[in-house]
This record gives structure tokens, sequence and C-alpha cells, in this order.
């Protein structure tokens, strides 16, 4: 958008690429290449641009478009490095002067056509997916780091006198109480809840003998979380995802202090020894919530990059977080949920294992670079799965597991890699086989509707009833 504004005060006041590169002491190539959003300039040369063009320098840091063509090349140009363009494997048009104002109309009008219709399956999958792919973006965007909700959790630690290490049983129902809420523990939860929160009574319903979540201080932090953010009932997909990823961060946060466990991290990387599994062990906390613990905090106080991944053990992706440039498989939409991991990524290798359950570590050269991951194996109710979390090749060195000698190399989604059986096998087993598939029971059904997805309504409101005060 910069570029487009330049281009359209310079050629609104009569100046040339030449004329304009004379005044700044540039090539008219450099310029061109301004205009065209191929360079970032310095402050420095914005300001030289802004006095020659006779323009304050807010003018051009304008985010709105100086005119209807140049929003629609900005608007094309965008479209055709995302996700659902490169998929469809078209040539990329170039967007310039000679191509005429009505087909650039056109071809925008295409593409906005071919959104809504995407956008039409809004009680499917693909419409979950979408909002998924642009919250996971907006993270990546934040380094995965809210300090706002750290605030709230250094304000309700304070309050309970919380100073630092880990929280206990105890210490998560005094947050609850300094709330407001009183805990009660029952047999007869809607199946379709984790927990209930009566707003009218101050009450929060738990299940008795939940083995479904491995920490049990989870639900309940993370029902108190809803309830500190102000959450109401959700306008559509984006603001459930929204609301849930708040609601687990700020339950994580809650669980391992800001304060306590940056200086712990910093501690380690000072020798050279971080670990997710040091930092579970010092905080009591199960492996995965101390891994999401970390990619909160290593891009803000680490200057680490990092990824982090959950892969089933089927393969698939169950949910990711990467602001190191690695390159997750996804579809059209930019989602990365149910995609196949490449055989050779470490998130993959552990299940192969004979010790699964230790971690593991290991070096993989990819298309996008070297990266060094730790993995481990945890069951579930749904199969076991792997949590990983990685770094590029430059920031190995700070980490425990950096000497291993395993290494692979992936080179999909290139399907030779590991999508395609080798071809010995392939002549051998093609034609003569038969497999029958598991398909998930999911497969063909739209996503569950309502204000909270999934949750029968009817069944919540008739358990309140009973379990209400008189």
């Amino acid at each position: 958008m910069l570029g487009r504004r330049i281009r359209h005060l310079r050629t609104q006041r009569g100046l040339t690429l030449d004329a304009l590169g004379a005044a700044i002491g540039r090539a008219p190539s450099q310029v061109s290449m301004l205009e065209n959003g191929h360079r970032e300039p310095k402050l420095s040369l914005l300001g030289q641009i802004a006095q020659a063009l006779d323009v304050p320098l807010a003018e051009l840091l304008r985010t709105e478009a100086p005119s209807r063509r140049a929003a629609l090349e900005v608007e094309l140009e965008r479209a055709q490095r995302g996700p659902l363009f490169s998929q469809l494997g078209l040539p990329a048009v170039k967007v310039g002067k000679s191509l005429p104002s009505d087909a650039l109309e056109a071809i925008v009008a295409l593409q906005h056509e071919v959104e809504r219709l995407l956008t039409e399956h809004a009680a499917t999958p693909e419409e979950a997916r979408r909002a998924n792919a642009e919250l996971r973006a907006q993270m990546r965007e934040r380094d995965n780091y809210f300090p706002e909700l750290e605030d709230h959790a250094r304000t309700l630690l304070a309050a309970i006198g919380h100073t630092g290490g880990p929280l206990s049983q105890r210490a998560t129902s005094d947050v609850a109480a300094h709330l407001g809420f009183t805990l009660h523990y029952v047999p007869d939860l809607p199946h379709t809840t984790r927990t209930v929160t009566d707003l009218a009574h101050g009450r929060i319903y738990l299940p008795q003998g939940d083995r479904s979540f491995s920490d049990s201080r989870s639900p309940l932090l993370q029902a108190l979380a809803s309830h500190v953010l102000g959450h109401t009932e959700p306008r559509d997909y984006r603001d459930f995802l929204r609301q849930r990823v708040e609601a687990n961060y700020l339950a994580a946060a809650l669980m391992l202090p800001e304060d306590s466990a940056v200086a712990a991290l910093r501690a380690a990387k000072d020798e050279r020894r971080l670990s997710v599994e040091d930092l579970r062990d010092a905080f009591a906390v199960p492996y995965e919530t101390a891994a999401h613990r970390f990619t909160n905090l290593a891009t803000r106080h680490l200057d680490l990059p990092v990824h982090f991944m959950k892969v089933h053990e089927g393969g698939t992706l169950h949910k990711a977080y990467e602001n190191d440039g690695v390159a997750f498989p996804s579809d059209p939409l930019g989602a990365i949920e149910g995609q196949p991991v490449c055989r050779q990524w470490t998130a993959r290798v552990v299940f192969t294992l004979a010790d699964r359950f230790s971690p593991y570590y290991q070096y993989t050269d990819t298309s996008s670079g070297t990266y060094w991951c730790t993995s481990r194996v945890q069951s579930s109710s749904q199969g076991a799965f792997s949590v990983s979390v990685g770094v590029p090749f430059a920031h190995v060195r700070w980490f425990r597991g950096r000497e291993t000698t395993e290494r692979s190399k992936s080179t999909c989604p290139d399907p030779s890699c590991c999508r395609q059986p080798p071809t010995a096998l392939a002549e051998r087993w093609e034609g003569a086989s038969w497999p029958s598939a598991r398909p998930h029971a999911s497969l063909l059904a739209a996503l569950p509707v309502g204000v909270f997805p999934g949750v029968d309504t009817t069944e919540v409101y008739e358990f309140l009833d009973r379990h209400a005060p008189a």
C-alpha cells in the first residue's frame, strides 16, 4: 500500500521516476522497486520522499488505498500470495499499468466469489478450519504472547498471596473463592461439557473423578478464565475459538506464572540446558501444558523462534503453532488440522521407537531449513499423540538434547518423500490388496450448531435446575 501511495502522489504531481529519483538521490529503478512493493524503505528515505512530494510523512503511511485502482491492485497481489491461489496452480497475473481496469475488476470479483462459495459452508468443518487458520496467523503475529492475559494472571495470583512457583490445588480453589465461586463436584455433569458455571448463584460444577484431564486444575482454571475475561455467548466460530485460546492461555499463565517461569527459563538458557521436561517438572504440569507455555514465553523473553506440534498416532496434525518459518502441511484454506505430517519429522518418527514415552531428539532437513525438535508421546482417550517443540538449527545450542546424532531429511510436500510407497512395494501389492478404512464419525457430518458448538443447551439448563439452591 505504501508503494501505491508513493506512485499515486508522484503521478498526481506530474513527476517521472527519473525526476523523483533525482530528488531523493536514488536511481529510477530503485524508486520503481519501492512503488511495486519489492523493497521496504528506511524511515529516513521515506522522509526524503515525502519532502520531494511535498506531503507530510503521515500521508505516505496512511493504510487506505489512494484510489480504487490501487485498492484492486493491492487486493489481487495479496490474494495471489495466499494459500488459496497457490493451491489452484494458476499462473500469476502481472499487476501493472498494462492490465486493463475492467480485467482487474473481474479477476478480483472472481476471487471474492471463490471465497464466498467457500464461506457458504458455515455449518461445516471448512468454516471452523478457516477461522482456526486466521486465529493461528494472529497468534503468530504476536509471537503467541498476550501481555494483557499475563497481567490478569499476575493480578489474580497476587490477590491470593501466591508468590511464585507451582500453583497447588488449594491455591486454585483460593482463586475461585476470591472471584466469588464455590466448587461442586457432581456425577451427572452434562456429557457435552467440561464444566458448567452457574453465574446466578456463584457456583462452578465439575465432574467427579474425571480422568479425561491429565491435570485436574485445568478445567476449573479455564472456567474461571472465561469469567475473568468477560466472555459472552460467542457470535460465531471465530469468537468461539478465540475465547477458547484466551481461556487456555490464562489458565496456563496461572499454573506457570510468567515471572517465575521466565526466571527459570533464562537460567536454563544461560547454562544451555533449556528443556520442556524441566519446565514441566518445575511447575508440576502436564508436558503439553509446559510445551504450550514455552511457546508463549520463548520469543518474547528468550529471543527464540519456535514451533509446536501435536500429532495423532495416525499421522495427522491435531494442532500446531509456529513463528520460526517451519512449513506445516496445509489445505487451500491455510488450515493445518487433519493434514498428514511427513513421516520423516520428529513428531512421526517418535511413534516408531520402542521407548515411546521418553523424550526423543532429532534434526530434520526440510524445504524451509534444518530444524531440531524434541518430542514425546502421551496417551489420551482418543489414542496416542506426540507433543513436539522445535527451533531452527541456529538456535539449538541453548537446548538439552542438541548433541543427538539422529537426523532425517524431508522433501514434503513432494509425494515421493513419504506419501508414495517404494516402487518395489507398490508393484508387489498394488491391485492385490483392499484396506477397509476406519473413517472418523464426523467425516461427512456438519459441525455441531448452536451458541456453544457441540453443547446440548437443554441438557445444561435441566442440569442447572436440578442443582440450583432452593
